[in-house]
C-alpha cells in the first residue's frame, strides 16, 4: 500500500485564509459605478461599507459646485485605489484617486474620462467633509466657456420668465431644450448634496420638480429651484428648495433649505464657490 501524500492545496488553501484574517483590513477598494457600493474586502473598524464611494461622491459634489461650470461637471465612474483612517476622537480620512466621466455623454468627440485625485475628512457625525481635490480629463476651458456663455444667452433671450414642473418627466425623459436647466440644477444641488454629506450618507438628485426663472435687473441669472435628493443609505426623497444665482466665469451662489426632521441650522445654508477651499481643474 503507498502511503498517503498529503492533500496540498487544501493546505495551501487553509494556510491562505489564515494569513488573510491576520492582516489589518486597513483600505477598502472598489470598482463600482454610480450607485453601487461593494468593497473588495471588508472596512476596517469603524469604518462604514463603502467608505471609498462615499468620500468620492463627496469629493466630485464638491468639485462640480466650485467649478461652477454645467460644461464641467463629471460623475463617478470607478473607484481605482484608497487609503482610509480613523481617528476615533475626530473621524476618518480618505486619501483615494477614482476616475470620472462627462455628466453629458451628448458631448461627442471629446475626451469621456477624466481622473481625480482626493483628500476627504469626515468629522465624527458631521456633514460638510473638508476636501481637497484635483482633476484631469476635462473639456479644454475654452470649450467650456464657449458653452457655458452659449447657455446664458439662451436663458438671457427668453421673453417670458421660465416656469416648468417635473424634469426628467414621469417616463424618465429630459427635453433637450431644458436640458441646460436641469444641469444649472444639478449644479447648485451639488452644494446641497456635499454640504450635507457625512461619513454616512450620501445624495444624488433624482428630479428638479419646479422651476421658475426669476428675472432681476443683474447680469447673473436667478433660479428658484425644487429638487428631490435620494438619501442614501435612509432610501429617503428630501425635497429641497434652491435659490441660484450664476454668471459664467464667476463664483456660484446659493441658498437652500430642505424639508426634514433636523434644526433650522442642519437644514438649510448658503454660500458660494469663493469661500471654500481651492481646487485644481486641468486643461486650461
Amino acid at each position: 500500500m503507498q502511503p498517503l501524500r498529503p492533500q496540498q492545496p487544501a493546505l495551501l488553501l487553509s494556510l491562505w485564509l489564515l494569513l488573510s484574517l491576520a492582516l489589518p483590513a486597513t483600505a477598502v477598494a472598489s470598482r463600482d459605478r454610480e450607485h453601487t457600493d461593494v468593497p473588495t474586502r471588508p472596512p476596517a473598524a469603524g469604518l462604514p461599507r463603502g467608505i471609498l464611494q462615499q468620500a468620492a461622491h463627496a469629493a466630485l459634489h464638491f468639485f462640480n459646485f466650485q467649478a461652477g461650470s454645467p460644461s464641467a461637471l463629471r460623475v463617478l465612474a470607478a473607484v481605482q485605489e484608497g487609503r482610509a483612517r480613523v481617528d476615533p476622537q475626530e473621524g476618518c480620512e480618505v486619501n483615494l484617486v477614482f476616475s470620472t466621466e462627462r455628466y453629458n455623454l451628448e458631448e461627442e468627440g471629446e475626451e469621456r474620462l477624466g481622473k481625480c485625485f482626493a483628500k476627504v475628512f469626515f468629522k465624527n457625525q458631521k456633514p460638510r467633509p473638508a476636501i481637497n481635490v484635483s482633476c484631469t480629463g476635462l473639456n479644454e476651458k475654452t470649450k467650456r466657456q464657449e458653452r457655458d456663455y452659449l447657455l446664458y444667452k439662451q436663458v438671457k433671450q427668453l421673453k417670458t420668465p421660465l416656469n416648468v414642473d417635473r424634469i426628467p418627466d414621469s417616463h424618465g425623459r429630459i427635453d433637450p431644450q431644458l436640458r441646460p436647466i436641469w444641469d444649472l440644477a444639478f449644479l447648485g444641488s451639488s452644494y446641497v448634496m456635499w454640504e450635507k454629506t457625512t461619513q454616512f450618507l450620501h445624495y444624488y438628485l433624482t428630479q428638479l420638480s419646479s422651476v421658475k426663472h426669476l428675472k432681476t435687473n443683474d447680469d447673473g441669472i436667478d433660479f428658484d429651484f425644487t429638487v428631490l435628493l435620494h438619501e442614501f443609505s435612509t432610501q429617503e426623497i428630501i425635497p429641497c428648495r434652491i435659490l441660484l444665482f450664476w454668471y459664467p466665469g464667476k463664483p456660484l451662489k446659493v441658498q437652500y433649505h430642505c424639508q426634514e426632521l433636523q434644526s433650522p441650522e442642519e437644514a438649510s445654508g448658503t454660500d458660494e464657490a469663493s469661500a471654500m477651499a481651492p481646487i485644481e481643474l486641468s486643461n486650461s
